[in-house]
Order: C-alpha cells, then sequence, then structure tokens
C-alpha cells in the first residue's frame, strides 16, 4: 500500500484523480448522500494510509455545505494519518479576511480555527483572493499560482500583438507576473467600486495602445463578472481587436459566461480549481510539487 493517500471530496474529483497519479498515491473517494434537510453523509471508499493523506476539496457554491464536508474528510483522515496536507484549490470565503465595516465578522479567522481543529497540518491554496487571509490559520499554508500554466495555454493561441490588462489596480501585480512570464507588455485600468451597492465605474480615461492588439483581461477570480463586462465594455471602445480572460477561479454565478461573451469577450480560460466548461488548465502539476 502506498504511503500516500489522496482523498478526494466530491468538489474537485477530477482534479483529486490527477493528483494521485502525478504522486503516485492511493486514491480515495467520497460518496455523498444528501438527505432532505439538506445534510451530507460523506462515505470514504478506499483504503487511508497510516502515514500521510491529503485531502483535496474546492470551497466554492454550494460553499457552507463543501466547506462541512472539506472539515469531515480532514477529520476522517486525522483519524488514520499522522499527518494531513489539506490542498483547498479554491478558499471560499477569502474575501472575508478583514473587518471592512464596523460589526462585520472575519470568516477567515474562523476558518484558521475550524481547519486546525479538525486536524489539518498544512494548508495548500491556489491563487487565494487575499494571502493576508492565511495569517489566521495557525498551522503551515501554502499559496500556490496557476500562472504559469495559463500562459503555457495561451502561448499556444495565436494571439495578435497581445497586450495583458488587469480590470483594475488591485490586480496590477497579477497582470505584471502574467505579461512576465509571457514576456508582453501590461497595463492596469482603475476602477470605483460602492462598497455600499456593489457597482463599478471605470476611471481610466482613453488607451491608445490597445488599438488594433488582442488583450488578455488577468484576474484571480470571477464570481458574477461585473468587473470583466465593465472592462470589456470601456476597452472595446477603444478600437481593440479580440478580448481573452485568463482566470484560476471562474465561479461564473447567475450566467456570468452569457453576460460576458456579450459584452464582447471571445473567450474565458480557468483552470480546474472550479470544474466547469472554462476550466480548460489543469493545475495538478503545481499542486504536486508544492506536496512533494
Amino acid at each position: 500500500m502506498s504511503k500516500l493517500t489522496v482523498i478526494s471530496g466530491k468538489s474537485s474529483e477530477n482534479l483529486a484523480k490527477e493528483l494521485s497519479k502525478k504522486i503516485k498515491a492511493n486514491f480515495v473517494k467520497s460518496e455523498i448522500r444528501v438527505f432532505p434537510d439538506g445534510e451530507s453523509k460523506i462515505t470514504l471508499v478506499g483504503k487511508i494510509s497510516k502515514k500521510k493523506s491529503i485531502v483535496v476539496q474546492s470551497i466554492y457554491p454550494p460553499v457552507d455545505t463543501n466547506l462541512v464536508q472539506a472539515l469531515s474528510l480532514i477529520t476522517k483522515a486525522k483519524e488514520n494519518s499522522s499527518e494531513v496536507v489539506v490542498v483547498i484549490p479554491y478558499m471560499g470565503y477569502a474575501r472575508q479576511d478583514r473587518e471592512f465595516l464596523s460589526g462585520e465578522i472575519v470568516t477567515m479567522k474562523v476558518l484558521g480555527k475550524l481547519f486546525k481543529g479538525a486536524g489539518a497540518s498544512k494548508i495548500i491554496v491556489v491563487d487565494i483572493h487575499s494571502v493576508m487571509g492565511l495569517n489566521y490559520f495557525k498551522i503551515k499554508t501554502k499559496n500556490i499560482t496557476a500562472i504559469p500554466d495559463l500562459v503555457r495555454y495561451f502561448k499556444k493561441l495565436r494571439l495578435k500583438n497581445p497586450l495583458v490588462v488587469s480590470p483594475d489596480q488591485g490586480g496590477k501585480e497579477r497582470a505584471r507576473q502574467f505579461a512576465k512570464e509571457f514576456n508582453l507588455d501590461y497595463i492596469a485600468l482603475e476602477k470605483i467600486r460602492s462598497r455600499k451597492t456593489g457597482t463599478v465605474k471605470i476611471k481610466t480615461k482613453n488607451l491608445k495602445q490597445v488599438k488594433n492588439r488582442d488583450l488578455i483581461l488577468v484576474d484571480d477570480m470571477i464570481s458574477t463578472g461585473g468587473s470583466i463586462i465593465k472592462a470589456t465594455q470601456f476597452l472595446k471602445k477603444q478600437k481593440c481587436k479580440k478580448i481573452y480572460v485568463a482566470c484560476t477561479h471562474a465561479l461564473l454565478m447567475n450566467d456570468a459566461e452569457k453576460k460576458i461573451k456579450k459584452a464582447g469577450v471571445t473567450n474565458i480560460i480557468s483552470t480546474n480549481t472550479i470544474p466547469g466548461k472554462t476550466s480548460k488548465v489543469d493545475i495538478s502539476k503545481a499542486i504536486a510539487k508544492a506536496i512533494m
């Protein structure tokens, strides 16, 4: 029996399978039964290593259900293995990393206690929205990036004089890394978002350097796609060519993919941290490196 076991949550089954092949680990899958009241009953299929287990579960919608399942898997793994490495490819609640308005609960602080309490010895995340949030985890943490894997994919596309664009100043560093890896130039738009209503406005004025060029809009995650849509509408007015979107986590809530395409985006390319139509890039190799 392998000294390593990959325990797969239902939200990340294909990614966990790829990971288990890369690190030559025994694969244990979850069978889920959901009761009429919404409770989940998890049964693990396969044998768990006594030495080291790797639990893989993304926390995307339904967020609370996937979170409870992740904690349950960690607890079971800890009963059998002396070391439990937890891979959360997409970490839900990462935007709740500080008290923005008085009275708000910092949910990342709660998660830090829950993961440690369940028995995790190390947490690995991919392009977490806020690295600061990992400070609440009083165990080893590692944030890996999917940028090199995304760039490899985009290099295969025949793009016309491409330019990397960040939809806002907050993502400037991500766009810079992407551009450096690709050996391209980059720019970052300026936007204003109302904390109360969530509405977004682009502050940037005319941009001559985007004219007649293919653009790659780079973001860490797309939820409803509001920022991407606003940026696309603005960039289209600057007479650019095609617009592509590169992101690690494609949540694409409330028909977001359709709305983004309607705004003028040719294609959305994401990783398999969240499985879906757009998840063309496998990040199991990067995760395997972080584990080994």
